[in-house]
């Protein structure tokens, strides 16, 4: 009988006997007091699935949100969404713990900014990091369907894991991505773009 040892470093995940696919590392962006980053080029009929990755995004304003949206086919980063959210939280000293339905960042046909977090601290240690995954964007059939993660500690000592899903309910291809904070600039930190085989 095959052991857990045997098996994990008997397979590759990029693999197709594992149905497991490639990352591609498409595009980084550097933050830098940016009031947006905005992916414009390369999310296309290429790839079935792209993954953004964000890493140690910090806020110039305490408090802020972090939020993104979708640019389909116009100038405009407003495709109507509907999505749905929930949170878990916990605070430094352990008084105080959460998980539920977060209905503030929910969206129902809505055009504005999907919210990924709340409450983000600008101190010189505080930042948010995560992913989103954005599936089959060029479809001009089906709607486009997204789901992201983010982990934080935010402006009151608590450390909050937020999760997103949702929709892009438009029959045109989602040609652009933008990440913007409410209020301020992203003030540091890294994007990722990658596709997926």
């Amino acid at each position: 009988m095959a052991n857990y040892h045997d098996i994990r470093y008997d397979m590759t995940l990029s693999s197709s006997t594992t149905g497991g696919g490639s990352m591609v590392l498409l595009e980084t962006q550097t933050a830098s007091s940016s009031s947006t980053i905005s992916f414009t080029s390369g999310i296309d009929d290429t790839y079935k699935e792209y993954i953004f990755k964000f890493y140690d995004i910090h806020p110039s304003n305490d408090g802020t949100v972090f939020q993104v949206n979708f640019r389909d086919g116009s100038t405009a980063y407003d495709a109507t969404k509907t999505s749905s959210s929930f949170i878990a939280y916990h605070l430094e000293d352990g008084t105080s713990s959460t998980l539920g339905y977060d209905g503030d960042a929910d969206l129902a046909q809505g055009t504005g900014v999907q919210r990924l977090s709340w409450n983000i601290g600008n101190e010189n240690d505080e930042n948010i990091g995560g992913y989103l995954h954005l599936y089959d964007p060029s479809s001009t059939t089906f709607v486009k369907h997204y789901v992201a993660s983010t982990i934080y500690n935010n402006n009151n000592s608590y450390a909050n894991n937020t999760y997103v899903a949702g929709y892009c309910n438009v029959t045109t291809a989602i040609d652009g991505v933008q990440f913007t904070m409410a209020a301020g600039t992203i003030d540091a930190g890294t994007f990722k773009l990658y596709g997926v085989n």
